[in-house]
């Protein structure tokens, strides 16, 4: 019961953040890419600890409860399947944040990318961005074929 508990919980989790990692792709990074860089960089010092604020939460949930959903099988005594995927996977994604985004972000939040470097810094973010978000995609789609095969 926990363990298909957890599964239901990862595809949740990792629903709302892929759906939020999306929305942030579609509709925030092209908007900052379209942003005289002075006026990006104002804005991000006060919306970067916003969005940290809203993503942080859906980030832990969304890395620790597939990895829960994964670990708790071997705990047990049952097979694990499927579920090491998206457990990988979004271990993989948080690799990325603190390798990349964590200095990234700060970097605007504080200005030091300077005015110069907003524009190729924000070609690099969105790069990765797509990478973190094809890498959830692929998760969250495990995480429903998880839920499939183990009903």
């Amino acid at each position: 019961m926990i363990i298909e508990i957890l599964l239901i919980a990862s595809s949740l989790s990792l629903g709302l953040l892929i759906g939020s990692l999306l929305a942030e792709a579609f509709i925030l990074v092209p908007y900052w890419r379209e942003m005289d860089s002075a006026e990006f960089l104002k804005l991000h010092g006060s919306l970067g600890p916003k969005l940290y604020g809203y993503f942080a939460p859906l980030t832990i949930l969304g890395t620790i409860i597939p990895i829960a959903a994964a670990v708790t099988p071997i705990i047990l005594g049952a097979p694990v399947g499927l579920s090491i995927i998206p457990a990988f996977l979004v271990s993989t994604m948080l690799v990325i944040y603190f390798a990349y985004f964590k200095g990234a972000n700060h970097s605007f939040e504080t200005g030091s990318v300077g005015i110069d470097g907003v524009a190729e810094e924000l070609r690099k973010w969105a790069q990765w961005h797509w990478v973190r978000v094809g890498l959830g995609l692929v998760a969250f789609f495990a995480s429903l074929l998880v839920l499939l095969f183990n009903a």
